[in-house]
């Protein structure tokens, strides 16, 4: 499926992955609207091709909102990409006592309930759009990590809110189908993002040293680019791919 042309969504636009892909797709000709909380707008800078709407994934009312600006313009809607996420560390029992029910839950609400309510309100719209070829309307990707597999100490929120989007995958797809929406995901190992930068170089060497090959930090860039990949290549479906360099994380 090409993009130029058609209309894409993209959660956590205003930075890190998000903002590398929605560029990607906007360079690549689609009318992208990048959905993200007002204070990441507010110091994103402007991309040609990009529009950013005010959206919490959390809150179904402005989800459903943002997907209805994405969907009246001329350009079909017909691609969906999940990169909103938070990941707050917490042991399940610290030196603070049993870890915070609230964070939990706000994590999993972001993380997986923001994924799945964007993914199926998009759904909806781009099922409304006309066939391409063997049926096809459009696609979702969305971002898991490779925590959901391998989780470190602290993770606990994390690796499960994660791990939902990859079990999500399949079923979502098998669901969409017969709507000519294909559905897939991206486990991303340790990349260069906005969270990274705060870091010294010293520890963010540390953490490349541990990636097999290439023996470097991913890029934003790189997942931008796989996501074109997902979304142009008509036979990918149901899949979750892991973008790591091999990486395997040890407990900690």
């Amino acid at each position: 499926m090409q993009v130029k042309d058609t209309a894409a969504v993209v959660t956590g636009g205003a930075s890190g992955l998000g903002a590398a892909t929605a560029a990607a797709l906007a360079e690549r000709g689609a009318r992208v609207f990048a959905f993200d909380l007002p204070a990441s707008i507010e110091q994103a800078a402007p991309v040609p091709g990009v529009q950013y709407v005010a959206v919490d994934v959390t809150d179904p009312e402005q989800v459903a909102d943002g997907i209805g600006v994405a969907a009246a313009g001329d350009a079909p809607l017909r691609t969906a990409v999940n990169c909103a996420g938070i990941g707050p560390s917490m042991r399940i029992l610290g030196r603070k006592g049993p870890h915070d029910l609230a964070v939990y839950a706000k994590v999993v609400q972001v993380n997986l309930v923001g994924t799945f309510n964007v993914m199926t309100l998009a759904a909806e719209q781009i099922a409304a759009t006309d066939p391409l070829a063997d049926g096809a309307r459009g696609a979702v990707v969305n971002t898991a990590s490779i925590a959901a597999y391998d989780g470190q100490v602290g993770q606990a929120a994390y690796a499960s809110s994660k791990g939902g989007v990859v079990g999500l995958t399949l079923p979502a797809a098998r669901d969409l189908a017969q709507h000519g929406i294909r559905v897939n995901t991206i486990a991303p190992g340790i990349v260069e993002t906005p969270m990274l930068a705060t870091v010294s170089e010293e520890f963010r060497a540390g953490l490349a040293a541990g990636v097999p090959f290439p023996q470097r930090l991913g890029r934003p860039e790189e997942f931008a680019s796989l996501v074109l990949t997902l979304v142009e290549h008509d036979y990918l479906n149901g899949e979750t791919i892991r973008m790591d360099g091999a990486l395997r994380m040890a407990p900690r």
